[in-house]
């Protein structure tokens, strides 16, 4: 690899969004070019790492996974009977009516799916009735769609959406910057958003020197502190972004939305004395998709990469300042500094693998649902190029029992979520969402 693991320092729990995507629907491969640049047209992202505050075994970054051995016996966390043997996973189709689906989420103990198209519109899927004709909320006025990278990218709910009504969408507006705003509930119908409750909480142009219209990032996730975190990829200027504590771009922001005018700054983010504020961790290329574990309280963030290698970073949300490494570093191997290797400031990714297996990577979720005990705590991805969907579970700092899985053509993967029970979903470019469930013998 491209980096001695002997003089890295481990920062945080251990390194775990992102995705670029090609502007036609089939299947392409990145060609190089400029370093830190990737044609308009192809699928390209970040690669990021994270790293932990005490001496740690390096990660297992073999690109080939390894077969996970589940529990011989598990028991229905209901009923507390013995389950069939596990066999393997495959996929429940939910819907394949909603264009380029980009997220697939839900508030909390809230039996609905919602899912969030890419031009705009956020559809309910009822367990009850299927999914609703009218949109919870249609914002293509708003959004801008044009390049493959742009369009509404995220949606998180208020933990307290039950009683307040709060929830929260990034997406690139009419004037080309990426904006989080926040929106309330219909007073009157559950199963509709009221755009007139629109709050600009943050927009942003592109970078001054980006000339392009790709790494948005566009996450929005609620941590179990109760604080919203967002990624933002570097906006196609790695050179001026990606090592800038300063600068918002390539950065995951967290705030607190809960304080101050539009949003107050935890007094804990690292560069409240210097730097930008509302960041708490930087050295990111494009974070598509992060995922927040609140049991073991690690971030896990699929960075998609630029040259050639994809990577899943891990960290303690309790750990702030964190530096990922891009663009001095793409994965574990240098990049723009071909020292890399003699710096401890830079954080590894528990995984890296190369763009001879995939070139985009879509994080991702860790499973936390009942229905598929034997994979407590397992963190799942996919690739878009790939359209594969692996696993690994987090042990030590290590990515242990990785997992290819053989699935019924998950497609080119944008996103993977959950529902408010934990079981997870897999939304694809070409406009399904599956269920995945367990097969198991009997």
């Amino acid at each position: 690899m491209g980096l001695k693991r002997s003089g890295v320092r481990w920062l945080g729990a251990v390194a775990a969004l992102a995705l670029a995507v090609a502007a036609c629907t089939q299947v392409l491969t990145p060609t190089a070019g400029e370093p830190g640049l990737l044609n308009v047209d192809e699928p390209g992202g970040v690669t990021t790492s994270v790293v932990d505050a005490t001496e740690a075994p390096a990660a297992d970054t073999s690109s080939a996974p390894s077969e996970s051995t589940p529990p011989e016996t598990a028991t229905d966390p209901t009923t507390g009977e013995p389950l069939a043997e596990f066999q393997g996973l495959t996929l429940e189709l939910v819907t394949d009516a909603v264009a380029q689906p980009t997220m697939v989420t839900a508030p909390v103990g809230d039996e609905r799916l919602f899912i969030v198209e890419r031009f705009g519109r956020i559809f309910v899927y009822d367990p009850n009735s299927g999914l609703l004709d009218i949109p919870f909320i249609d914002l293509r006025d708003s959004v801008l769609a044009n390049g493959i990278e742009q369009g509404l990218l995220g949606l998180a709910f208020h933990p307290d959406y039950a009683s307040n009504g709060r929830f929260f969408v990034y997406h690139i507006n009419k004037s080309a910057n990426r904006a989080l705003v926040e929106y309330r509930v219909s007073d009157t119908d559950p199963n509709r958003g009221d755009p007139a409750t629109q709050k600009v909480l943050v927009e942003r142009a592109q970078p001054p020197d980006s000339g392009d219209i790709r790494h948005y990032g566009g996450m929005v996730e609620f941590g179990p502190d109760g604080l919203l975190y967002v990624s933002s990829g570097d906006g196609a200027d790695s050179r001026g972004q990606g090592q800038n504590p300063d600068s918002l771009f390539g950065a995951i922001w967290r705030i607190d939305v809960d304080d101050g005018d539009l949003y107050a700054i935890p007094a804990d983010n690292p560069f409240v004395a210097g730097g930008a504020p509302e960041v708490w961790a930087y050295g990111l290329r494009n974070p598509w998709r992060f995922t927040i574990d609140p049991v073991d309280r690690l971030i896990y963030i699929a960075d998609v990469g630029q040259e050639r290698w994809e990577e899943i970073d891990v960290a303690s949300i309790d750990t702030p300042g964190i530096n990922f490494g891009w663009a001095d570093m793409e994965g574990t191997h240098c990049f723009f500094d071909g020292e890399c290797e003699t710096r401890t400031d830079l954080a590894l990714p528990v995984l890296d693998y190369s763009h001879d297996e995939g070139c985009s990577v879509s994080g991702g979720v860790v499973y936390r649902g009942a229905a598929i005990p034997e994979l407590n705590g397992h963190y799942f991805y996919g690739d878009w190029c790939g359209q594969w969907v692996r696993s690994f579970l987090l042990v030590d700092g290590v990515a242990t029992a990785q997992t290819e899985w053989t699935l019924p053509d998950p497609g080119q993967v944008q996103a993977i979520g959950t529902d408010s029970a934990g079981e997870m979903y897999i939304a694809s470019f070409g406009g399904t969402v599956s269920k995945v469930v367990a097969i198991r013998d009997g």
